[in-house]
């Protein structure tokens, strides 16, 4: 470079000049300016369709509407709708320079579609970048997008945060496979254990839209099942959608259709796989490759072209849930997919929700159910242990397992593994009194008092120990462990086996499977896993500790998890047998007793019409501080109709320990009000509650702190 600039300096004859100042010469001699792509400053506008629709992605509710932009010359083959763009926002009307909005912040976005002209009368800024001329936000992701949003008063870019992946580039340059023909229809097979399930099958080859609540039989099938309502869509030249509840379930189902059609004719769209994976596998979706799709809740807004069928497994599982705003449910966003794209619906379980018994009761689906003489073949014989027999029991008072259970898993250790489930996991018990079962409190701070590998008696949210408890109910002076946990079921069942191996399965080590040679698996609800051949015999320890929850659907919630567990159990007639520890008289034990769920849900259902609670209600929470609570309500404008329960205090949550979605934040105090409109106005409810807090949120409240809103709270007390 010296030498260089020393010719240049000294005029050397033939020198090359300066590559500076050539490119300051070649600038001046330009005649139209050179476009900046982040502002495109100068730069000629499309001669077609110049006006950009865009949805920012800001998730505020203010803001949960289009903008408008200009769409540069060169960017016009790129920008078409459903594209991702990256735009300029924030920029004020007085940073305007050659009629082009200028300045703001770089932001993602969707383009929505183009127009000719722009109800707006201000200058606009231009796109500043098409970031893939993927088309990934489709004209019917977009509704159902908008859809979700208006049920659940949420925005629309929040929905599209949970229905499109993040971009991945190296995904994007692969082709995806060329799709497959449609499959031969296949044969009803297990489907004809119930009343109509070969027709359900039929309908679905023959290009019907049937509308089903299907409560499965006991036993290992419902995969299959499952495959081949899939198989018979597919067969009609349509696509095919299952939402289940977790990666285990997963991985059955997908066992399930590769065993039945083969490879590549469905994608799987879990968090496991990976971002690069997962999208790959959206976008052969998107790209029409694949025509099903079988995942967990995120794939209820899989893409899936000329949709034939959506299917949901397990609806009553929290992990349909989901956890970010706003918060729909895989049963509802399904439910609007079945009605917006005129589709079959397939609602599977081997329990039954009190919202599918609605929607058999409305007359909006069909039952899909197997006659008593096939549910008596098919599940094992439970038996009850109650609080009577346990006082009578030596053996439960020094062991905690009664004698039928006792008896339960010896008979059944001859013949294989036996399910111990357990209502929660870890060592520490929860401590009550062991006259009336109140919950021993601890007298300075009101927390649960537990026992640390069998210490001294301390509680768990402060820590003091105490060694004077008294129970304030009754007086008396002995505890006993309301719930233990699973390790240390686990230790005491070793103790009393020792020839038999055991295994655990809970939060820490989930297990999928276990070998048909006799063991002992203690497992916390949701994670069995499942035994070849079936379980010889299941423990349900601890029942009153599920029943005894206050919350509207404890009653169901037991009997769902219960029924799940005895599922997988041999039947009766192979020695199956279930011994749950519960009062024989409560409703859910005597469903469970019959195997009738579907009956269980049915009088639920009846219950809440008669006391307008949901379903048959909408409603919605309200929580925050009480005067950001106080001032929220004052100001929305509800409905006639709606009523509101409260405010009432939320528990304050204890430093240290996990927050749960909506919680308060440690040691703060929030208040809750329940919002309730009858059947026809959730819309409405919806409605209101949004446009409050989207003021709200505009102008700034009062007190300076948020409120959280969530339409249908899983939890209601």
């Amino acid at each position: 470079m010296s030498s260089e600039n020393g010719q240049a300096d000294g005029g050397a004859e033939g020198a090359p000049p300066e590559q500076l100042a050539l490119i300051r010469e070649s600038v001046r001699k330009a005649k139209t300016p050179r476009a900046k792509p982040r502002t495109w400053r100068g730069a000629a506008l499309a001669k077609e369709l110049p006006v950009a629709r865009v949805l920012v992605d800001k998730g505020v509710l203010h803001l949960d509407r289009y903008f408008d932009y200009a769409v540069p010359e060169e960017l016009d083959a790129e920008a078409q709708p459903g594209v991702r763009v990256r735009v300029r926002f924030g920029a004020g009307r007085h940073r305007v320079r050659d009629g082009r909005r200028e300045g703001g912040g770089l932001i993602d976005g969707f383009l929505v579609e183009r127009l000719a002209e722009s109800a707006y009368s201000g200058p606009l800024a231009a796109l500043a970048q098409v970031v893939s001329p993927e088309r990934v936000l489709s004209e019917e992701l977009l509704g159902l997008a908008r859809a979700v949003a208006d049920r659940y008063a949420g925005s629309l870019a929040d929905v599209l945060q949970l229905a499109v992946p993040p971009r991945n580039a190296r995904a994007e340059q692969r082709a995806s496979p060329a799709p497959l023909p449609p499959p031969p229809a296949p044969e009803a097979g297990s489907w004809q254990r119930y009343e109509r399930g070969a027709a359900f099958v039929e309908s679905l080859a023959s290009g019907g839209a049937p509308r089903a609540v299907w409560n499965a039989l006991p036993g290992p099938q419902w995969s299959e099942e499952l495959a081949r309502a899939v198989a018979a869509t597919l067969a009609s030249g349509r696509g095919a959608l299952v939402v289940l509840p977790d990666g285990r379930a997963v991985a059955r189902a997908d066992a399930a259709l590769t065993s039945l059609l083969g490879e590549g004719r469905h994608a799987v769209l879990t968090a496991d796989a990976g971002p690069e994976k997962r999208y790959a596998q959206w976008l052969a979706v998107r790209r029409g490759s694949v025509r099903a799709v079988i995942g967990t809740r995120a794939a209820m807004f899989a893409p899936v072209q000329d949709l034939g069928l959506v299917a949901l497994w397990d609806d009553g599982d929290d992990s349909h849930s989901e956890q970010h705003a706003p918060q729909p449910h895989a049963r509802e966003v399904l439910l609007l997919r079945a009605a917006q794209d005129k589709c079959g619906f397939l609602l599977g379980s081997w329990g039954c929700t009190v919202e599918a018994a609605q929607l058999v009761e409305s007359g909006w689906a069909r039952p899909l159910v197997a006659g008593r003489e096939q549910v008596r073949g098919a599940a094992p014989l439970v038996r009850t242990v109650g609080d009577g027999d346990l006082a009578r029991d030596e053996a439960a008072r020094a062991a905690r397992l009664p004698t039928l259970a006792w008896q339960a898993v010896r008979d059944g250790l001859r013949n294989g593994p036996v399910l111990v489930q357990v209502p929660r996991r870890g060592y520490v018990p929860r401590m009550a009194c062991a006259n009336c079962r109140a919950p021993a409190r601890c007298r300075h701070c009101s927390g649960p008092m537990e026992t640390r590998d069998g210490g001294a008696l301390c509680c768990g949210w402060c820590g003091r120990e105490e060694s004077g408890w008294h129970c304030p109910e009754c007086g008396a002076f002995r505890l006993r462990a309301s719930v233990v946990g699973a390790r240390r079921t686990a230790e005491e069942l070793g103790r009393a086996f020792p020839a038999v191996p055991v295994r655990t399965s809970g939060r820490e080590h989930v297990l999928d499977t276990v070998p048909g040679a006799p063991a002992l698996v203690v497992s916390t609800p949701g994670a069995e896993p499942v035994a070849e051949g079936g379980y010889a015999a299941a423990l349900l320890l601890d029942g009153w500790a599920m029943l005894g929850r206050p919350d509207l659907r404890a009653g169901e919630d037991a009997l769902r998890r219960w029924i799940a567990a005895g599922a997988l159990v041999r039947p009766q007639s192979a020695g199956g047998t279930v011994v749950v520890v519960a009062e024989p008289t409560l409703r859910p034990v005597q469903a469970l007793v019959r195997w009738d769920p579907v009956g269980h849900a049915v009088r639920e259902l009846a219950e809440r019409a008669e006391l307008g609670f949901p379903p048959v209600s909408r409603m919605a929470a309200v929580s925050g501080p009480a005067e950001a609570v106080a001032e929220f309500l004052g100001t929305a404008e509800l409905p006639p109709e709606a009523e509101v329960l409260g405010p009432v205090p939320l528990p304050v949550p204890a430093a240290g320990r996990p927050r749960r979605v909506g919680a308060p934040p440690p040691g703060e105090q929030w208040e809750r009000a329940l919002l309730r409109v009858p059947p026809g106005k959730g819309a409405a409810l919806a409605a209101a509650l949004k446009a409050a807090q989207a003021a709200r949120m505009a102008r700034g409240s009062a007190s300076g702190a948020g409120v959280w809103v969530r339409i249908d709270p899983a939890d209601i007390g």
